[in-house]
């Protein structure tokens, strides 16, 4: 497979809207399979008797190396090129969702859900995925681009939480896990549409005179040197955390408020539904509003939609209406972040950089994840989770006021 790279801004029209919907595609099947299998968990726990406190360590285990792989698939994605980066990981996660219900063990699930298919996740996900469309989208169109790609991992959870419930109830737990691994080889045709690399790009503008592209060593370190990227981290920690606890436990919150199980399935639906909108409406609002203060917003708006949440009776309506809420600002940091990165570091690394701060995503995503069954196994309750994601977010929303919305010193200039 040839992973020869066009040159930016000279995509036309219709192949520019292959390239949203090849990388949009594709991270609605990675992420919508990863965003659903927290209707599987008390499957899990009943078929394996593992309880939920070790079942939770794998979905958080999978958190982390999702994050884990972030920065290498970009790295990877940056030089070998984006197409052999997006086939492996595709075919990773179809290999660990279709074997997770054979697992027995704790070992086993990390093995299958936190290795394979969170891995192969992090392979064809959002570093990679943004890359790519940077790399291929003209300048002036890299923000509603970010918004459209981001709102297709919004699409695929929205798309794929009832296919799972039905699915359940026609063939069964096991089979319906075993049947969205099948699916997500769907997106296997999406690697030939975004075959290329950043790497090819730059040397093409160094060789035009423009600036040449930094050494991996010398971004990371340029990245790590930079308040303003650090900043930026630290807040897209605290959205891991917020986003990896509703996606694994919102089903356990649903039965533990004393609701139907289905609710727990339409409330992740709602979610995807309204982070669609949540993600195109951050993509037209990037032209128009300073990114940071857009950034800061939407995790200000997480604490008061939680401590509403947290005050009002559990009802089916409020449960609804929370998940709508939190659907709109659910990922719709993604754009904005990534967007942060390519203004302050350019389109060489982007990949690499915005996988570094997934990374940090992805910590919160573990600690999320894990504490949410660590918590409700000692208490009974989640109410001390959601007061925690109260202050973090109110966190995030302040330290994402002093970044700086340029390049830094010795930065290449974005293309």
């Amino acid at each position: 497979m040839s992973d020869s790279t066009p040159a930016a801004g000279a995509v036309r029209l219709p192949a520019l809207w292959l390239v949203l919907l090849a990388a949009a595609g594709t991270f609605a099947l990675t992420m919508g399979v990863r965003q659903t299998m927290g209707l599987y968990l008390p499957s899990l726990n009943t078929a394996t008797h593992l309880g939920l406190g070790s079942i939770s360590l794998a979905f958080a285990f999978g958190q982390l190396w999702w994050g884990l792989t972030q920065p290498f698939a970009g790295a990877l994605a940056d030089r070998v090129g984006t197409a052999r980066t997006v086939l492996l990981g595709v075919v990773l996660v179809a290999i660990g969702t279709f074997i997770t219900p054979y697992m027995t063990s704790t070992l086993g699930l990390i093995l299958a859900v936190g290795v394979l298919a969170a891995g192969g996740a992090g392979m064809a996900g959002p570093s990679v995925m943004m890359g790519a469309t940077m790399r291929l989208v003209p300048p002036a169109r890299r923000g509603l681009a970010t918004g459209v790609v981001n709102a297709g991992g919004s699409f695929g959870q929205f798309a794929l939480a009832p296919v799972a419930i039905g699915l359940t109830a026609a063939v069964g737990w096991a089979a319906s896990m075993q049947w969205l691994g099948v699916l997500v080889l769907l997106a296997l045709p999406a690697a030939w549409v975004l075959r290329g690399n950043s790497r090819a790009l730059v040397a093409q503008q160094a060789a035009a005179g423009g600036p040449r592209a930094l050494t991996v060593r010398e971004a990371i370190g340029q990245a790590l040197a930079t308040p303003s990227y650090r900043y930026l981290a630290a807040g897209f920690l605290v959205c891991g955390f917020h986003v990896a606890f509703l996606a694994t436990h919102l089903p356990s919150v649903v039965a533990a408020c004393g609701l139907p199980p289905a609710v727990g399935g339409w409330s992740l639906a709602v979610i995807g539904l309204f982070n669609i909108v949540g993600s195109l409406a951050m993509g037209w609002a990037l032209g128009r509003w300073r990114m940071k203060s857009l950034l800061s917003l939407v995790y200000a708006t997480r604490a008061v939609a939680v401590l509403v949440f947290l005050l009002a009776p559990k009802t089916v309506a409020v449960m609804l209406v929370f998940a709508a809420v939190m659907g709109v600002s659910f990922l719709s940091t993604v754009p904005p972040t990534a967007g942060l990165v390519a203004k302050m570091f350019g389109p060489a690394n982007m990949a690499m950089l915005f996988g570094l701060v997934m990374l940090s995503h992805q910590i919160g995503g573990f600690l999320g994840a894990w504490m949410g069954g660590w918590v409700f196994e000692r208490t009974g309750s989640y109410d001390l989770m959601w007061w925690i994601d109260i202050a973090l977010a109110a966190g995030a929303a302040l330290v994402n006021l002093p970044i700086r919305e340029s390049p830094p010193a010795r930065a290449m200039a974005p293309a």
